[in-house]
Formats: structure tokens, sequence, C-alpha cells
């Protein structure tokens, strides 16, 4: 079993986690329900969001659900004003939905660029900006918005997705700076997730000529290291100490490392590698 500390930090704050039916998502919902906070979960896959809501629910804390696509930004707008009048209050925002596609700039179509970023950008953006005002009202607010370790490092076939998860950090970041400057109640955390073995890469879409199967399958067996629930821990051990960024695995700790001791120039032998050892 997972050992669980700072559960003080989060006993009886209402956390809301997009994403939650599944691989990061639930593991922090399940998280956070041991620790005995009250949780809004939400994803737009219902069986596998009901399959969540399940294992919390033995816990013992109160649990709103809802069906929601973080891109559909009045739909977002209206959650937010839901889940604050279900709780009365709102705590933390963990903007964890995602998606992901895999091809060079030259095969993929615009409207799978546009898919990308208005899930794993935009999404995190509605997120953000629907539940800030609540956030601050709170007296004790928390955004932890999920970028990836592809939001440190830029790689071949992934410019869609790095492109969104770039923005993310950029965002997050400059947030951070805006709460620290003002003297809101709120804190803000960067997460950037390694190698975790959640569904994401098996639900990708490909650019045409690529074989996803074939992608899902190296992902899975040769960069998945870490489980979520190592992940969710790692986030809420980060969340509870107010880190302003959170490097999950490390792999994403060697390789911020190396991207910021070589500069540009990482991206010649990221080019090389891949060229060599990957297809």
């Amino acid at each position: 079993m997972v050992t669980v500390s700072n559960d003080a930090y989060f006993r009886d704050k209402v956390c809301v986690i997009t994403g939650a039916g599944s691989g990061i998502g639930r593991a922090l919902a399940l998280n956070l329900a041991r620790r005995g906070a009250k949780l809004a979960l939400s994803d737009i896959d219902t069986d596998g969001l009901a399959e969540t809501v399940r294992l919390c629910e033995k816990y013992g804390v109160q649990i709103k659900s809802d069906r929601l696509n973080v891109a559909e930004r009045e739909a977002v707008l209206r959650y937010a004003d839901e889940v604050k009048k279900y709780f009365g209050k709102v705590n933390q925002i963990y903007n964890n939905a995602g998606i992901a596609h895999h091809g060079d700039v030259l095969d993929t179509a615009f409207k799978d660029i546009d898919r990308i970023m208005d899930v794993d950008f935009y999404g995190v953006v509605n997120g953000t900006k629907a539940f800030l005002p609540y956030l601050i009202e709170s007296g004790a607010g928390h955004v932890v918005n999920i970028s990836s370790l592809f939001g440190l490092i830029a790689v071949p076939g992934q410019s869609a997705y790095n492109a969104a998860k770039f923005a993310v950090r950029g965002f997050t970041e400059a947030l951070r700076q805006e709460m620290i400057m003002s003297g809101k109640p709120v804190e803000v955390t960067c997460v950037h997730p390694g190698g975790i073995q959640t569904a994401v890469a098996r639900n990708a879409t490909v650019s045409e000529g690529l074989n996803q199967q074939n992608l899902a399958s190296l992902f899975d067996s040769k960069l998945a290291m870490h489980t979520p629930e190592m992940a969710a821990q790692t986030i809420t051990e980060g969340v509870a100490r107010g880190h302003g960024r959170v490097l999950i695995g490390w792999e994403a700790k060697l390789l911020d490392l190396f991207v910021r001791s070589t500069g540009s120039y990482y991206q010649r032998i990221a080019a090389t590698v891949q060229k060599r050892f990957l297809p």
C-alpha cells in the first residue's frame, strides 16, 4: 500500500479532477480519497468514471461525478458553478485530462493539431479560468496543471503534443507568478510526468501511414516505467509542499537536466538517437 503523508493538507478540501476515469486521474482520486478529500470527478468516459467513483466510495468521502469534455468552454464554466454550488467551496483543481497524437509536422492534419490543443492546452485554460475565482474565494486554493516530460523536451513526431504541453507549462508558470505578485491565496503547481503506465498511448491518434498499435506497444513496453499510483503520490506530496514544479520519474529529472545543460544542441542529439534506435 502507498504510504500516505501530508493528510492534513487535503482533509475536507474540495478537489476537482478532470480525466478521472483512468490513469493518473483515477490514481489521484483514490489518493485524495484516502486522505479524506471531497471529490468532484469528471471524464468524457462515463464507464471509466463510474468505476473510479465505485473505487473511491469505500473511503466514505463525498463525491460528485459528471461527464465533461474539457474542450467545451461553456460546459466547463457551468460545471465550475455547479461544483461550487454542490460543495459550497472549491479548494483544488487538477487539470489532468489529456490526449495524444503521433505524426511529423508535414504529415499531421490541421484538425489533429487543433484537437490536441483544444483538449491538452485549452482544456487546462478552461479549467483554470473557470475555477480560479472560487479557489481565491476559498482562501486556500491550489491549481495543479498536468504538463508532461514533453513540456520540458521536444521530440520528433510529437509536435502537436509538445506544443500543447509546452503551452501548459508557460501558462502555469506565468499564473504562479501572478498569484505570488498579487498575494492571492492560491498555490500553483505544474506537473511533468515521464513514462506512466496509462492508456494515453493506446488511445492516441496517428498520422496516415503510421501503425498506431506498434507505437502504443513501443511506449507500453519500453517507455511506460512508472505506475499511476506512483505518479499520484509524487504529485500530492509536491502539492502539499507547495512546489511550483513536480517532475515524475528519474527519466524526467534526467532529461530536464540534459536539456538545461545542452541548450538547443539537445535537439540534434535527440533527433540522432531517435533516427538510430526508434521507428
